[in-house]
């Protein structure tokens, strides 16, 4: 592991058996609160496309709002929250999506993204990769280029990274964690 992988996987704090028994819950707050660690993270992510042209940084409610917005802002991006059903005043495109324990929707404002826009997905961690799949189809159905998807945190074990990479967008992590 890289010497920036190590500091911030020490930095986020592991809670087993949350929010049920045999899981182990990999919670960025404390890395978020740590100005080295959260600081990292944040210039680790945004390495990969610096002098690129990125329009908009969508992020996932809620950790993908902090990261996100903190993207977009080293970018020069702007920034598009995709919220959970509901939670959107204006006129909305929603879809669908499946997660582990069954099924959500997600929306967000129908012209936060114009058509051929670059976007980067941003979210605190990929796991089974049904929140970013979803996200992924959301913003394609309103015309945005999703360039790439951006996570602190991979599951490689729940295999969300690889459906991601079948949709044709590369995905940029920071740590692993084995496991669930």
């Amino acid at each position: 592991m890289d010497p920036i992988a190590s500091e911030l996987a020490a930095s986020i704090r592991s809670i087993p058996d949350y929010p049920k028994p045999g899981i182990i819950f990999r919670d960025i707050t404390t890395m978020l609160g740590n100005a080295k660690a959260f600081r990292r993270a944040v210039d680790a992510l945004v390495q990969p496309y610096a002098g690129t042209k990125i329009d908009k940084v969508a992020g996932m409610e809620a950790r993908g709002f902090i990261l996100g917005g903190a993207v977009a802002h080293q970018l020069s991006a702007g920034f598009v929250p995709i919220r959970k059903k509901g939670k959107l005043p204006h006129d909305i495109v929603r879809i669908a999506y499946s997660l582990e324990y069954g099924v959500d929707e997600m929306e967000m404002h129908r012209d936060a993204v114009n058509p051929g826009e670059k976007v980067i997905l941003v979210d605190d961690l990929i796991a089974t990769g049904g929140t970013a799949v979803g996200a992924t189809q959301l913003l394609r159905q309103i015309g945005a280029q999703v360039v790439a998807a951006c996570f602190v945190i991979d599951l490689p074990d729940l295999g969300g990274r690889k459906k991601l990479e079948a949709l044709d967008v590369p995905v940029h992590t920071l740590v692993e964690f084995a496991g669930h």
